[in-house]
């Protein structure tokens, strides 16, 4: 048996058939076949079944798979030290964040890990939904993850700090003159608010809540900026993390009271590789606690 073999039949039990799971490897379809059918006389045992929705693996084929995975992954990990400890990491690695987390904070650190690692390929992107992004890392997708909160035990998760959530209001409101805004003041404003299932409204809607506040929905975005930029141009007013805040906007910014902070958690694969690693570190020397910046004085 070798490692390609696993490799092969991993990627068919994914995409359900020798054809995807060629075109998904970039090899011919019959050199799948012949390996599959070669690694089941080997075992002298049936790994996939024929349904009619596709191939889907037997009871047997199941529990060799787990194996197959520990495997093919504990293989690329040590490719992968390997060639960090000649400083030649390759590869790719798969980032999410809640979207608003890291805003300011992740660039940075990317911008650092791919000069240390110049021929490290970095996928990134923002994930609005908590559940999915939960989801995403049981599933072992995600190399490091940001977000709110995890079930992950302490060993993968890790606290870099805690993100303040702040107020955008319009030019000239009256509430700019505070240098904390009272949630309990905002009665009435009208409030640019995120898309349903995503995490930012859910906290938005909580903090409302909470405060014995009913909002106005004046309108509806699916990112932080355009948030930022709508309760700037006197849309109504928002609450987004103090790192999300675009350049320029600062003077519309003000945090609130009661406080309204949201730890920020990185999440690493399980087993974790240099990489996801090096990138934890340099996550780590940055600032998460950035509403002071966000001051009339500023």
């Amino acid at each position: 048996m070798s490692l390609r073999q696993y490799e092969y039949a991993l990627a068919v039990a994914e995409q359900g058939s020798v054809t995807a799971a060629a075109e998904l490897l970039h090899v011919a379809q019959p050199s799948v076949s012949q390996q599959i059918r070669g690694l089941e006389r080997e075992l002298g045992v049936k790994l996939f079944a024929r349904t009619p929705t596709g191939l889907v693996p037997t009871v047997v084929g199941r529990a060799f798979l787990r194996e197959a995975e520990v495997a093919v992954s504990a293989s690329r990990r040590a490719r992968a030290t390997a060639r960090a400890a000649a400083d030649e990491l390759v590869g790719e690695l798969v980032v999410a964040a809640q979207m608003g987390f890291g805003t300011r904070q992740l660039p940075g650190a990317l911008s650092a890990l791919r000069r240390r690692f110049p021929r490290l390929e970095v996928t990134v992107f923002e994930e609005p939904s908590s559940a999915e992004l939960e989801r995403l890392c049981r599933r072992g997708v995600l190399d490091l993850a940001l977000m709110a909160a995890c079930e992950r035990s302490p060993a993968d998760a890790h606290h870099l700090g805690d993100e303040e959530f702040v107020v955008v209001l319009g030019a000239g409101h009256r509430q700019l003159a505070a240098d904390r805004v009272e949630l309990r003041e905002l009665e009435g404003e009208p409030w640019v608010r995120f898309d349903r299932d995503s995490a930012l409204d859910g906290v938005l809607l909580n903090v409302l809540r909470e405060n014995g506040l009913t909002p106005t929905t004046v309108a509806r975005v699916s990112q932080t900026a355009t948030a930022v930029r709508w309760a700037a141009h006197g849309l109504g007013v928002t609450l987004v993390p103090a790192s999300a805040v675009p350049q320029g906007h600062e003077h519309l910014v003000r945090p609130v009271s009661p406080a309204v902070p949201q730890p920020v958690i990185a999440v690493l694969r399980q087993a974790a590789g240099p990489a996801e690693t090096a990138l934890l570190e340099l996550l780590r020397k940055e600032t998460w606690s950035e509403s002071e910046f966000f001051s009339p004085a500023s």
